[in-house]
């Protein structure tokens, strides 16, 4: 059994089909492989399709010559199978313009008559870990594609990847989501995500920040109003559940609406209708509401500041928005991409944080959460003069972190403890991959390799 870095290949179960219209030949190849292959064998085309048709075959080794239609056709039509096989060509006229031709038809390779069965084995053996690794290479794609972006979010931690499975999850639905986090975290590009993965992506995302506006004009902002309605409408106008008739609508800090927009809100979620301000024609609507807040809104409903019933019709399917101090490992990707942005913004050509820098920025706490790193990093992109953004480069808030802290304390962790944390826990998400775990934390793996040795971390942990 041989392992290409985790994907197995297990060769004494796979499968092979031998072609050839020469029955002594068939036969002599399936006694000299039957050893460690499972062994099939046609004489023609036909009965190889019908074989490679009915039972998943790893590998054909089939003639250039069949007698009725030659093994360059087989290869063509085995190749267009859902799980085609790898194709060995075996031919007496071993030239170079047949082997050019069975390599353009989509042929692994070829072997020439006489075959010469070790040279066979070591063939058939390497095409095999090939296309393990050509699998490998592919799952390892996907997971990474998963762990770390979803439609501009950035994250290959628990946490995030509990996110964008979410996300995922509930995109495809009609469901209202209640998007719940701190000030910071990207509830606004979650809402955005779940809509381009909606069957209404296509449509308008339309986004309304409630707090930022007075009850009567978040009422007329929602639903419209109607010439005349209050002081100063001078003109019918189209509210936000009309404007989005088909696609999103995303409330922002929902936790702020006052309670008369409650009582609307609620009835719009529950008989896809309202009135404009100062109207009476009722309107229909086809929206889809994602709604946001940083504040506890099942605290709010306990104290009478939020309605019980608008709230479990937001809080169909919710969604939490990690802290970026609860998420660490995530900030070295962040970082990067937010430094690449910056710098083709300002017209600079940065590619990294210097480590005393990058030090900083995993020690500080980010109370303003993703946001306040993407101003950060900007700022170091504006300020730096050199080849890397060095610390004097960052805002004071995260310099002077380290110099404002104590070394250590019962209830906290002194860098080198915090540094430890960190790898522990890359490695922990890499399964133990140094290199990808290198990754994460924005260092080479010669650099980890000796963090791992001067923090004593290989002998506290089962790595491979």
């Amino acid at each position: 059994m041989l392992r290409q870095s985790g994907i197995y290949c297990d060769i004494m179960s796979s499968s092979i089909l031998i072609v050839d219209d020469e029955k002594n030949t068939r036969d002599g190849l399936r006694n000299a492989l039957d050893s460690d292959f499972d062994v099939y064998v046609a004489a023609d085309a036909d009965g190889a399709m019908k074989t490679m048709e009915t039972m998943p075959i790893d590998v054909l080794l089939t003639d250039l010559r069949l007698g009725g239609e030659d093994g360059m056709s087989l290869i063509g039509r085995a190749l267009k199978l859902s799980k085609p096989p790898i194709c060995i060509m075996m031919t007496a006229y071993g030239s170079v313009d047949t082997a050019v031709e069975a390599m353009k038809k989509g042929a692994y390779d070829f072997v020439t008559k006489p075959v010469n069965i070790d040279r066979l084995e070591i063939l058939i053996k390497r095409a095999l870990k090939d296309r393990a690794t050509r699998q490998e290479n592919t799952v390892l794609r996907e997971r990474v594609d998963k762990q770390l972006t979803i439609d501009g979010m950035i994250g290959r931690s628990p946490a995030m990847v509990e996110v964008f499975d979410t996300i995922k999850q509930v995109a495809p639905s009609k469901a209202t989501v209640l998007i719940q986090g701190e000030s910071g975290t990207g509830k606004e590009l979650a809402a955005h995500a779940i809509h381009h993965l909606s069957p209404r992506g296509k449509e308008k995302f339309l986004a309304v920040h409630c707090a930022a506006l007075a009850p009567e004009l978040l009422a007329s902002e929602l639903f419209g109003h109607e010439k005349g309605a209050f002081t100063g409408a001078f003109e019918r106008r189209i509210g936000r559940f009309e404007q989005a008739k088909g696609g999103t609508l995303f409330l922002d800090e929902i936790g702020e609406i006052d309670a008369g927009t409650q009582v609307k809100i609620l009835r719009v979620l529950g008989e896809r209708n309202f009135e404009r301000v100062g109207g009476n024609q009722t309107l229909q609507t086809d929206v889809r509401l994602i709604a946001a807040t940083n504040k506890d809104l099942a605290k709010l409903v306990a104290e009478g500041k939020f309605r019980e019933d608008l709230y479990f019709r937001l809080h169909v399917v919710p969604l939490t928005m990690p802290p970026l101090r609860d998420r660490k490992v995530d900030i070295p990707l962040l970082a990067d991409a937010f430094l690449k942005e910056s710098a083709v913004e300002n017209g600079k050509a940065f590619r990294e944080l210097a480590p005393e820098a990058m030090t900083a920025v995993l020690e500080y706490d980010w109370p303003g959460n993703v946001r306040e790193l993407r101003t950060a990093v900007e700022h170091g992109v504006v300020m730096c003069t050199a080849a890397k953004i060095a610390i004097r480069d960052l805002p004071a808030s995260v310099r002077n972190r380290k110099a404002d802290a104590p070394p250590s304390s019962p209830g906290g962790l002194n860098l080198q403890e915090t540094e430890t944390a960190l790898i522990l826990r890359a490695l922990d998400d890499c399964r133990g991959n140094r290199t990808d775990a290198a990754q994460v934390l924005g260092i080479s793996r010669r650099t980890l390799h000796r963090r791992l040795k001067e923090l004593n971390i290989s002998k506290r942990s089962n790595l491979s």
